[in-house]
């Protein structure tokens, strides 16, 4: 855990893990040649420990492709729109409500998107994958901007991702108040 309401991610300690100072940051004791690993960047953590694991990126090429472009999609286009809520709303001085609503609005499109993808189908890749792991949490955090009557589906794959074990205890993790969030 790491206190970013007080400053810790600027501190010595944690930026010798991360030099730019940002969370997520994970350390794998057990990483290649069996030395440890320190990687930053959620999208990164995501493709290791698929990689690593073996699991979560489907084994037929059409699948993975598929996999790849919405987990680019959850982890460039959805998640930049979602930070730039949060810094409008909450960090930037001189805070915009209309900047807020604009960026509001295009994530509302892009669950329109992520939506139309569902329709018909468990997971966004067709099996369960880090495109599902990497669009959740931002679904999760911006829920408010997709409900039943507008994106079905999405609200139908969000409850049910949120109902595995893993899933649920990883965002039990996370969703500590903003001084202990969790870094990795």
């Amino acid at each position: 855990a790491v206190d970013l309401a007080g400053g810790e991610q600027r501190g010595d300690a944690f930026l010798a893990v991360n030099p730019a100072g940002a969370v997520p940051v994970m350390v794998d004791p057990a990483g290649p040649d069996g030395k440890p690993l320190t990687l930053a960047q959620s999208g990164a953590i995501l493709l290791y420990l698929a990689t690593k694991s073996g699991r979560f990126l489907p084994q037929d090429p059409a699948l993975r492709a598929a996999a790849f472009q919405w987990f680019m999609f959850a982890t460039t286009d959805l998640a930049m729109m979602s930070t730039m809520v949060f810094l409008e709303s909450s960090v930037l001085p001189g805070r915009s409500p209309a900047n807020v609503e604009f960026f509001e609005k295009r994530i509302a499109r892009y669950f329109a998107v992520a939506d139309a993808r569902l329709a018909g189908r468990g997971y966004l890749a067709d099996e369960l994958s880090i495109a599902d792991f990497a669009l959740y949490p931002v679904v999760r955090v911006r829920g408010r901007l997709a409900d039943a009557s507008t994106t079905p589906h999405l609200v139908r794959w969000a409850e049910a991702l949120g109902r595995r074990e893993g899933v649920a205890r990883g965002m039990a993790a996370t969703e500590q108040p903003l001084s202990k969030a969790t870094a990795g």
